[in-house]
């Protein structure tokens, strides 16, 4: 592996509904190259990014400017819609809405955090498959 792609490039927030915990885990450029076109709701192969043995879930992200992502905006563009409820927007009051900027659901290079849940796992553990990837 070439010294630009071990350098990481976005971080996935990976959690295990079974027991609440959430690991950051480092992408590198090779990583993101099997995210990248896929939209928010796709379940991807944990070997593709180095996890084998999990089916992982994509369930958001957001853009090197903060932008969070939205399931309902279609395509990779940024978009100002009109927001009642997260993500992207926190209302302080009862039916407040407002004109707020987020990325729409496809992936693309300039996503740098991924959210994402585990559906299925092997035989090992979550945890011990996440310390192993960032040991070698």
């Amino acid at each position: 592996m070439s010294e630009s792609e071990k350098k990481a490039v976005a971080m996935m927030v990976l959690s295990e509904p079974e027991t609440g915990r959430a690991y950051k885990v480092a992408l590198t450029e090779s990583d993101m190259r099997a995210i990248v076109g896929r939209k928010i709701g796709d379940v991807v192969d944990g070997a593709a990014v180095r996890l084998p043995g999990l089916k992982i879930q994509l369930t958001g992200g957001s853009d090197r400017d903060g932008f969070p992502m939205r399931r309902d905006v279609h395509g990779t563009v940024r978009r100002r819609i009109l927001l009642r409820s997260p993500p992207g927007f926190r209302p302080k009051e009862r039916g407040e809405v407002r004109r707020k900027r987020v990325r729409g659901n496809v992936y693309v290079p300039e996503i740098v955090q991924v959210n994402a849940k585990v559906v299925e796992k092997g035989e090992r553990s979550v945890e011990e498959l996440v310390k192993k990837r960032e040991e070698g």
